[in-house]
């Protein structure tokens, strides 16, 4: 692949970097009572257009047809909403006594609390040729960063439904009506969204460039790339054994959709969801680093891995079929 060919493929990763870049230019621009007026743009605007582009990408047929695997979704959602947040919890308290940033710590608490991508995470695990593994569950995560805020949880649902669920479901009730003519354009819903949600990055980021307070060590930094990185390689090789175990009923194909939609973690419904239960706290960006971090980590790790789990689940697939095939009766 070339330099220009990677570059257009991983434009959004660049396109956060880019964002950020120009938000320490000029700050000014995207604060709070600034030019875009984000706190109604962004925090209404932006976010609703997001999740109603979703609900036009939406296929619920496919969403349907997936839950039926009820029990790779249990293992799912239990790993990434149980296991994931309590495991970042119990590694924080270790952490709590080092010197690193307490708002990085505080990110990463909120990483473990996404629930996976979609995108990503199904993409993967096509390219292996595996099952997808779809899980939504935007009120228990709601639960999770609710009591991190100072923003009373009504005040939180009912934002979040306004913003979130009501333009996901006028999105599904249009997409109704025009399926067939998206079937045929085939809209870039993808990259839609990303443009959107790089707006509320620029603006997050000008709020934090703005505040003389804030400053950010590059120690913590360092520190908290390499945990990230750490952490997606234990759980991915953790939902492995898990997965591979001989009393685990789950096909290769299961597997892969485990290993990576267990472990990845979503940016476009994340960052809106920060905007809302975090809203009004200075130190919002340094909350969203770790997950700006961890998106395009779960991409490189996803995309090195998937030729040695393609290669596996092949390999394990043809045993299975061996040993499955009738033996030849013995001629005396």
């Amino acid at each position: 692949m070339g330099l220009l060919e990677r570059l257009r493929k991983e434009w959004f990763i660049l396109g956060i970097v880019l964002v950020i870049a120009v938000a320490r230019l000029e700050p000014a621009v995207g604060v709070k009572g600034g030019p875009l007026k984000p706190e109604i743009t962004i925090t209404y605007i932006a976010v609703s257009a997001i999740f109603f582009n979703s609900g036009l990408s939406l296929k619920t047929e496919e969403l349907t047809s997936a839950l039926m695997h009820v029990k790779l979704h249990l293992f799912v959602q239990i790993f990434t909403l149980v296991f994931f947040p309590t495991a970042i919890w119990l590694f924080l308290q270790l952490l709590s006594i080092t010197p690193i940033n307490e708002w990085l710590l505080k990110g990463l608490q909120t990483v473990g609390c996404m629930p996976p991508p979609v995108s990503s995470a199904v993409i993967l695990t096509k390219a292996v040729g595996g099952n997808e593994g779809i899980v939504i569950t935007p009120l228990l995560l709601l639960l999770f960063l609710g009591s991190s805020s100072s923003v009373p949880f009504t005040s939180i649902f009912s934002q979040l439904f306004m913003t979130v669920v009501v333009p996901l479901i006028i999105g599904q009730i249009v997409r109704r009506y025009i399926k067939d003519w998206l079937e045929r354009k085939k809209p870039p819903f993808g990259a839609i969204s990303s443009c959107v949600l790089l707006m509320i990055i620029y603006t997050t980021f000008c709020d934090t460039f703005a505040n003389p307070n804030i400053d950010l060590d590059k120690f913590s930094l360092i520190i908290i790339v390499l945990i990230i990185f750490s952490i997606q390689m234990s759980f991915m090789f953790l939902t492995f054994l898990f997965s591979t175990r001989n009393n685990s009923s789950f096909t290769p194909a299961d597997t892969v959709a485990i290993i990576f939609c267990s472990t990845h973690k979503s940016l476009t419904l994340g960052i809106p969801m920060l905007k809302i239960v975090f809203a009004g706290y200075e130190h919002l960006s340094l909350i969203s680093v770790p997950l700006l971090i961890y998106h395009p980590a779960q991409i490189l790790l996803g995309s090195l891995l998937v030729p040695t789990i393609k290669s596996w689940m092949v390999s394990r697939q043809k045993a299975l079929k061996l040993t499955r095939q009738p033996k030849a009766p013995v001629k005396v």
